[in-house]
């Protein structure tokens, strides 16, 4: 099936007499005829659920959908975005580890990786694109365990260069995890690119209607762990769980089988099955959303580049922008709909363009039906220095612009009413 087809149809398969749409299996627990049946379940040895803080029906019904979206072996639905992050790392990286980062990531990402997990003793190292391919082979030693970064930067909307990436993270033996969440499977499968592993915020576009957060971790199956020579988690008994050894249990699915027997175990990171089914609504109309944004992002780009009171405007669809080539290969079909600009006056201009606004809302949110925006600088990224504000590419002047699916003569209409108050 195409992309838009698995969108309605992957994940749940009715059978003679089922519900037409996917069932909410709100239960905390399930039954079993026997003692002997619920113990090989806890000692991986036969598939089910056993206790909903890590499987459902409904969750796993969704993470087939996503993973069949992205092309992976497998995936996990997680309670957040950054819970999905957060674990993605765990999972192959431990205290007196470090993992090789890029910069124009989302601040939340930032302050995790670079303050949270510091406290855990993990290190991030965190580069830019602009950095040589030997610069960032310094970065690396004996203990780096993966490369991480975003398809498209929020809110810098830098675009990744993912073969480049996954080709220097390889020639390390480690693998490359990319954040897919702005561009969504419709617009870049990173898997092709070379990419091993994949995480969402599924809050955003995937939901679609700002109903439900939640996140997903997704397995390519690709990486080759005993080859790598790093993973002991992965390739050495697991004592947690009577000696099982992952890769030769689970073989390409080893990374992401981890993940929920081990962390979602321990940590309890799980969606609950209602938040689950809102976001199958939503990924049903992803492709058909998606669409709607980028072309509506890409009308407004245009208007906001030849504005007298716009500084500048960092949209990676239009052919001005520096990473225009960048997403002409990896996002042919359009980036996004989120565009950075920068209102001219600084801040203050900035605030008073904001509140002046009718039809975009102001809201700590991105990437749904509506048409908002943001100051991130003072908002999202507020914990950030200023050398990490700048390196994320973040100003005082610049706001994030997330376009809906509303008409977009209606959005134009609504920014150039309130551009005359200033």
């Amino acid at each position: 099936m195409r992309i838009e087809t698995k969108c309605v149809q992957e994940g749940y398969r009715p059978e003679n007499g089922q519900p037409r749409i996917l069932p909410i299996y709100q239960s905390t627990t399930y039954k079993f005829d026997s003692a002997e049946h619920l113990g090989k379940l806890f000692d991986l040895e036969v598939e089910g659920h056993m206790y909903t803080r890590i499987s459902n029906p409904t969750v796993e019904m969704v993470e087939k959908k996503i993973a069949s979206l992205e092309g992976g072996v497998g995936a996990m639905c997680t309670s957040s975005g950054q819970a999905a992050n957060l674990l993605a790392i765990l999972n192959i990286c431990s205290a007196g580890q470090n993992f090789v980062c890029a910069s124009a990531i989302y601040g939340g990402t930032i302050n995790l990786y670079a303050f949270t997990l510091k406290k855990l003793g993990i290190e991030a190292r965190f580069v830019t694109q602009e950095m040589t391919d030997a610069q960032i082979h310094q970065q690396f030693d004996e203990n780096t365990r993966l490369v991480f970064g975003e398809t498209v930067a929020n809110p810098a909307l830098e675009v990744c260069d993912i073969e480049r990436f996954a080709r220097i993270a390889h020639s390390h033996n480690v693998p490359l995890i990319i954040d897919n969440t702005f561009p969504t499977p419709i617009l870049c499968r990173p898997f092709e690119f070379g990419c091993d592993i994949v995480t969402h915020s599924t809050t955003k576009y995937m939901d679609g209607h700002a109903s439900v957060v939640g996140g997903c971790i997704i397995d390519s199956g690709n990486f080759d762990w005993a080859a790598a020579g790093k993973y002991p988690e992965l390739t050495e008994p697991d004592e947690s769980y009577h000696g099982i050894v992952y890769t030769e249990k689970f073989g390409k699915a080893a990374y992401i089988t981890k993940a929920r027997t081990q962390l979602m175990r321990d940590f309890g990171s799980t969606p609950q099955p209602m938040a689950m089914f809102l976001l199958n609504l939503g990924l049903e109309t992803l492709a058909l959303r998606m669409e709607r944004h980028c072309r509506n992002a890409e009308k407004v780009a245009a208007y906001l580049e030849k504005h007298e009171k716009v500084e500048w405007v960092n949209y990676p669809g239009l052919p001005s922008s520096s990473q225009y080539a960048l997403a002409q290969k990896y996002l042919p079909n359009g980036v996004c709909g989120v565009i950075s600009f920068g209102v001219r006056g600084g801040r203050e201009a900035a605030m008073k363009f904001m509140d002046a606004l009718r039809l975009a809302q102001i809201v700590v949110h991105v990437a749904d039906a509506r048409t908002s925006i943001l100051h991130p600088a003072s908002t999202t990224h507020r914990q950030l220095t200023d050398e990490q504000l700048l390196a994320a590419g973040i100003g005082p002047e610049m706001v994030r612009m997330s376009i809906g699916i509303e008409n977009v003569e209606d959005i134009l209409e609504d920014i150039e009413q309130a551009f005359n108050k200033l």
